[in-house]
């Protein structure tokens, strides 16, 4: 059974909206929804705030994209889109971590071939050797019709995720 595609953006949206700042994103050439930035700090001290042990920053810029069906060059294009624009907005330095760019693609149906473009696409960046941490991307097609997302392989955790949400659909249906 096919889920209704605005239905589900609302929860997804609706999920992002826990930990991410969502920005509404307008581009004519592409079917981008939002985009949702993500950031973390983390820091250690001994005895005051004056005296730091560690520090750790992560973060995280998901594009989201909707369309009914996804050509393989809509879907490059979008992925292109997302890592030309998540790109730049990272800022490394010595206590960044990692810094990872989400391309999620949602779709009623996907065919296999763009499916499988989605699934073998991959991009690592390192920032000073790593010393001053990396960057992915995390990329996943998400078929409505099946109920399924089809992440690439550093992505493994959006198929969890999105398995999550259906089933919250399910439930609520």
């Amino acid at each position: 059974m096919s889920m209704d595609r605005e239905q589900f953006l609302n929860i997804l949206e609706d999920s992002f909206t826990a930990y991410y700042d969502i920005e509404e994103q307008e581009n004519p050439e592409l079917p981008l929804v939002f985009r949702g930035d993500y950031r973390k700090r983390e820091e250690r001290y001994w005895l005051t705030k004056s005296i730091p042990i560690w520090g750790n920053e992560t973060g995280e810029y998901a594009y989201v994209f909707s369309a009914e069906r996804f050509t393989p060059e809509l879907a490059e294009k979008c992925i292109a889109f997302a890592l030309e624009d998540g790109l730049p907005r990272v800022k490394p330095h010595k206590e960044h971590q990692h810094t990872d760019i989400k391309a999620i693609l949602i779709a009623d149906h996907f065919d296999e071939e763009t499916r499988k473009l989605v699934q073998k696409k991959s991009f690592t960046k390192n920032y000073h050797f790593s010393l001053w941490g990396f960057s992915n991307l995390l990329t996943a097609a998400v078929d409505l019709g099946e109920r399924k997302a089809y992440p690439n392989k550093v992505g493994h955790d959006l198929e969890k995720f999105f398995r999550k949400l259906f089933d919250l659909r399910k439930e609520e249906g």
